[in-house]
């Protein structure tokens, strides 16, 4: 069984800036794709960023330029750099993972428990 474990989040003042960190534990064999998802309260959840085994990164229009996304493929971790933070910003962010399970090879798909980005003066 694979966990997603996150941390980073927190309260920051608008124009600031945060790290989000998960890291994917268990049975893995490769990772495919790592990203971060955001959920605002009365929204949908959205995309917010993603990497791809091949190096392929994608961004929600309205975080380019202020958001990078990177991974350390050794230690399983994808990271989320949150620069010119905005209170449009405040959300639930969420890791998701889409990897190959070690002992069945099969494709599958896990969620973090969130964590919690505000930003608010």
């Amino acid at each position: 069984q694979v966990q997603l474990a996150e941390s980073g989040g927190g309260l920051v003042q608008p124009g600031g800036s945060l790290r989000l960190s998960c890291t994917a534990s268990g049975s893995i064999s490769r990772i495919n794709r790592m990203g971060w998802y955001r959920q605002a309260p009365g929204k949908q959840r959205e995309l917010v960023a993603l990497t791809t085994s091949g190096g392929r990164t994608d961004y929600q229009y309205s975080v380019r330029g202020r958001f990078t996304i990177s991974r350390d493929n050794a230690k399983n971790t994808v990271y989320l750099q949150m620069t010119s933070l905005k209170p449009e910003d405040t959300a639930v962010y969420y890791c998701n993972t889409l990897y190959t399970e070690y002992d069945t090879i099969r494709v599958r798909e896990v969620w973090g428990q969130g964590t919690l980005v505000t930003v608010s003066s």
